[in-house]
């Protein structure tokens, strides 16, 4: 066994909707978009991450673009096969390797997901050359990653507000008590702006230009202390057909995404009726943790206390909660043992 954990080598993937993130040798190595770009005559993938989602909504018919995770599982089996491969290939340490090292890989997933989908998340991984794979709940890699002691007779709530899904879960001994995985999650705030820009706007815009309205001047509530400055939109007039700019305030942005946020707000709601009630007496003095890009959003810590009545915290970096707390997972890999899937 020494020499082949010589030739082993440790990942922890944090396979997600909008952003695929991996860690190796405690670095964060790959932080890229989970698209890919497929040359539709040969079938090849010409680029990947970030190279390919320049070119989201710019190509023309021989090149089409995928995601290949919706709603936090795999849709596209082989592209996302092709996209983790080509993501574990670039890592900088393993490229000097001369023959591809076997595989001890952690893989977080959403809470609600089906054992199908579990299964096709493991096949990917064992084929890109992992040889132990181990899959983690997303809830509770993001409370590792929060800095969370989940082993703790104490109860905890996570709320982690992704591209896909938002996975809402009290996690206390090392276990999720109850959970809820609800499919309203950065996308559906991405195309609630476009929505709200073709029907008050008469302006259509594109789903990257929707995200760059998003992370600049989204917002959960209506009146913000700082408040971004307005933006400037480019797009198309759905009347004349012609290029048009309009300026958009934050205001308008929370107007656009209430419906989703007060989804998210009644899936929290929910979670804390069906909490016991001893865990609810520990989130009562411990309150609630967001991570997940969503929790980004302006205002929505204030939206969420308000609604539950709790202290509402923001993860730091929560972008890479959920990956650094795989990490974690797969460092102690003995510790949490009986928190991983194989």
């Amino acid at each position: 066994m020494g020499f082949f954990d010589f030739m082993t080598e440790d990942i922890a993937i944090d396979l997600g909707t909008a952003n695929t993130l991996i860690i190796h040798n405690d670095k964060v190595v790959i932080d890229s978009p989970s698209i890919v770009a497929r040359d539709r005559i040969t079938g090849k993938i010409i680029a990947v991450g970030k190279e390919a989602n320049m070119m989201q909504g710019k190509t023309h018919e021989n090149i089409k673009t995928i995601r290949p995770l919706k709603d936090g599982v795999i849709a596209d089996f082989d592209a996302s096969e092709k996209m983790i491969s080509m993501f574990i290939k670039s890592i900088p340490a393993l490229k000097k390797k001369l023959f591809t090292p076997a595989l001890r890989m952690v893989i977080c997933i959403p809470s609600g997901i089906t054992e199908v989908e579990m299964r096709a998340v493991k096949e990917s991984a064992e084929r890109v050359n992992g040889k132990e794979v181990y899959l983690i709940h997303e809830p509770m890699a993001a409370a590792i990653g929060i800095g969370i002691d989940i082993m703790q007779p104490k109860g905890n709530m996570i709320v982690d507000i992704g591209g896909g899904t938002t996975e809402i879960a009290v996690i206390a001994l090392a276990g999720i008590v109850c959970d809820k995985s609800v499919k309203i999650a950065g996308d559906v705030f991405t195309n609630d702006i476009i929505y709200y820009m073709r029907t008050q706007h008469n302006l259509f815009v594109g789903e990257t230009t929707a995200e760059k309205i998003k992370i600049q001047i989204g917002a959960a509530v209506e009146d913000l202390e700082n408040a971004p400055e307005d933006m400037s939109v480019q797009g198309r007039d759905l009347l004349t057909g012609k290029p048009k700019q309009v300026d958009v305030s934050y205001r308008e942005i929370a107007k656009a995404l209430d419906k989703s946020i007060q989804r998210i707000e009644d899936a929290i709601m929910e979670t804390l009726s069906q909490t016991p009630p001893e865990l609810a007496a520990d989130i009562y003095n411990t309150g609630i943790y967001l991570a997940g890009g969503g929790s980004m959003l302006r205002g929505l810590d204030k939206r969420i206390s308000l609604k539950t009545d709790l202290p509402v915290y923001i993860a730091e970096d929560p972008l890479r909660a959920v990956v650094r707390g795989t990490g974690m997972a797969l460092k102690n890999i003995n510790k949490y043992k009986n928190i991983l899937i194989k």
